[in-house]
């Protein structure tokens, strides 16, 4: 008896498969590791009770305290090397044969077994730690592999097919992003709160344009505060990330000139699609709330460059500390990520670094959504994502940094 395929559905067909939604899982776990990455020292230090120096006094951790000293001389980074100390320590004790310095196939495995025994669940014999602690081990190895082979790829993890030889960074590997994954989905069933980075909600924003843009200040502070914050601007209005709002530039940037009611904004590059242009907006004026207008905020950018700066090339240039604009010096991506950390540390923020690159995505994203009542679908648009992105967009929408204070509002009738 013959049978007939039955033809998918066409919910089936648009549906991305289980492996494509981990795929993006495994992406969002390294953007949420490389938007920490800034103040991974902080992070280090908060946890640094829980791999003390008094443990540490057997052949196995001389010889770790060693090796570490012999390969990281930056004094700056000793939080990092009591890590890796006790990471190198643990496996010692396991095997006395086991490698440090070897970056193989095992390497990945290596990791997640030391941030199981770490954070694993005390009632299995683990030290149960937060996932935060995981987080900072994942930094301090990165460190440690970044300096056992310092020309190495920053960004991959993959097997060189010719040598026969693993390249790029074992911390980077799908095997510990798909640990991180479990592991944090695990921690937060046991009401864990996140370490992903935190939003930047409207009223931030209407405090960064205060804090940046104050008649109290002397004109070269104004000066350096119009670019730094026409920048944070754009990144939220348009849902960018940090790294990608630098690379903005003059000819991006199309201005109908006597047009005030928008600017058309067009992006080259971005992470989910490396060729073409490939995204553009329109950015309307918002006469009810002048701090978040774009049209001024060109202005604003337009009056502080003036005719003598050619409108070509890079958009946010760097300005000294005497209020000069650098032409031939555009702003990079890790200057204005510590400008931000300056700022939310001048407004008193104490979680700061909870703030990190992709902070203006994610609250850009929640103000499409919360305050301009956006569907879904629209927020997908303007940010770009695909339907197997639409991961990466919910984490957008919601994270318990962001929302769990408000919760007490949530169902009121009036």
């Amino acid at each position: 008896m013959s049978t007939k395929n039955t033809p998918p559905t066409s919910q089936e067909k648009i549906l991305p498969s289980d492996e494509q939604v981990e795929d993006e899982l495994c992406l969002l776990d390294l953007e949420d590791a490389d938007s920490l990455l800034l103040h991974v020292q902080d992070l280090v230090s908060q946890h640094l009770e829980e791999f003390p120096e008094d443990q540490i006094d057997d052949e196995a951790a001389r010889y770790a305290a060693k090796m570490t000293k012999a390969s990281i001389t930056d004094g700056t980074r000793d939080g990092h090397l009591r890590i890796i100390k006790h990471y190198i320590t643990f496996h010692l004790r396991r095997n006395k044969k086991w490698d440090a310095k070897r970056v193989d196939e095992k390497t990945p495995h290596d990791i997640t077994t030391f941030i199981t025994q770490k954070c694993g669940p005390a009632e299995q014999g683990f030290e149960g730690r937060k996932y935060s602690t995981a987080v900072s081990t994942r930094a301090a190895l990165t460190m440690w592999y970044k300096n056992l082979r310092p020309n190495e790829s920053l960004t991959e993890w993959r097997l060189d097919s010719v040598s026969n030889t693993w390249r790029g960074l074992p911390t980077r590997s799908r095997q510990v992003s798909q640990f991180m994954v479990g592991l944090e989905k695990t921690k937060a069933k046991s009401g864990e709160v996140s370490s992903s980075a935190r939003a930047l909600a409207l009223e931030d924003i209407h405090r960064l344009y205060a804090h940046c843009i104050n008649s109290s200040l002397t004109p070269a502070q104004r000066r350096l505060g119009i670019v730094r914050y026409v920048a944070y601007l754009l990144a939220w209005l348009m849902l960018l990330r940090i790294d990608e709002v630098i690379k903005l530039r003059f000819e991006n940037i199309d201005k109908i000139p006597g047009e005030r009611k928008f600017v058309d904004v067009s992006l080259n590059t971005r992470k989910q699609n490396q060729t073409g242009v490939l995204h553009s907006w329109r950015l309307h004026a918002n006469d009810d709330d002048p701090k978040i207008c774009p049209v001024r905020a060109f202005i604003l950018l337009a009056s502080l460059y003036g005719p003598e700066i050619t409108k070509s090339g890079s958009l946010f240039l760097h300005v000294t500390a005497q209020g000069a604009v650098m032409q031939n010096q555009p702003l990079t991506a890790s200057t204005l990520s510590r400008a931000l950390s300056r700022d939310l540390q001048g407004l008193g923020y104490s979680s700061w670094a909870l703030y990190g690159t992709h902070s203006f995505r994610r609250g850009g994203c929640q103000y499409r959504i919360k305050v301009k009542r956006w569907s879904a679908d629209m927020v997908a648009a303007w940010g770009g994502w695909s339907q197997v992105e639409a991961v990466t967009m919910f984490r957008y929408f919601y994270s318990p940094n962001d929302n769990h204070e408000f919760m007490h509002e949530y169902d009121r009738n009036y």
